[in-house]
């Protein structure tokens, strides 16, 4: 198959719709540190598929988590980052691994649990109220670059473990937004060394990732204006529509 022919054999509006989409998901995403990997997925589903979704948002993610590195990059805490690649890089690549070896209707199956999982997950772990010392961080690191290798969207997860350990604010979306980053780029290598990440798959994620950078640089402008109740309801229920959406494409 040609390499672009990913690129050609959709609608130019419809591929403008997940540049839309990217650009809004990003700015929801850097406003809590997570949801644009959640959000993402939905959008690009009907347009290259489900096999493809982690791959490519693996690209997408890396470029996104980038942007807001430099936008919030004097807030890192490093310590926290340091702590938490420890485990957390070999388990990233052990879970992508495992992605590789599924077929699309497992992904898609796997992809809609995950989202419609993800919000009573968020709120049972803001319950918990946990607290994690530095060796907690390096276990949390292993647990949460497992999900990460074969997932997409979890980012909550992530965000809940630093605040367990004592991250907030904006040093919070900093420090979370370094850990993706080098995570997505593991993912990366390991998905092209797999043959699951080719040219054509690659330069989509590379323009959909293009389209959420300026998402961070705008979240960091409104970060404080918007209600966090309004973005998280917002959010919640296009999760919901779009996990119930995998699981119809994984039964059908």
């Amino acid at each position: 198959m040609d390499e672009l022919n990913l690129l050609t054999q959709a609608p130019l509006l419809q591929w403008l719709g997940v540049g839309v989409v990217a650009f809004l998901a990003a700015v929801l995403g850097g406003l809590a540190g997570y949801g644009t990997g959640l959000v993402l997925p939905i959008a690009l589903a009907p347009v290259i598929g489900v096999a493809p979704i982690v791959p490519v948002m693996a690209v997408a993610m890396m470029i996104n988590n980038a942007s807001r590195v430099l936008a919030f990059r004097r807030e890192i805490q490093w310590p926290h980052v340091r702590r938490m690649w420890w485990l957390g890089l070999p388990a990233c690549l052990l879970g992508a691994w495992g992605y590789t070896r599924l077929d699309a209707r497992w992904i898609a199956l796997l992809l809609g649990l995950f989202l419609l999982a993800s919000i009573p997950l968020r709120r049972g772990l803001q319950r918990l109220n946990m607290r994690l010392g530095a060796g907690g961080e390096v276990v949390a690191g292993g647990v949460f670059g497992v999900i990460e290798g074969g997932m997409t969207g979890t980012g909550v997860i992530l965000i809940s473990m630093l605040m367990a350990a004592g991250v907030q604010g904006a040093a919070l979306i900093a420090t979370d937004a370094v850990i993706s980053t080098v995570m997505s780029l593991a993912k990366v290598l390991l998905f092209g060394g797999a043959s699951r990440l080719d040219a054509s798959l690659a330069v989509t994620g590379v323009l959909v990732g293009l389209c959420t950078a300026p998402g961070a640089f705008v979240a960091r402008a409104i970060l404080t204006r918007m209600p966090q109740r309004l973005h998280l309801r917002i959010m919640e229920a296009v999760v919901v529509c779009g996990g119930l959406g995998f699981l119809w494409r994984a039964w059908r």
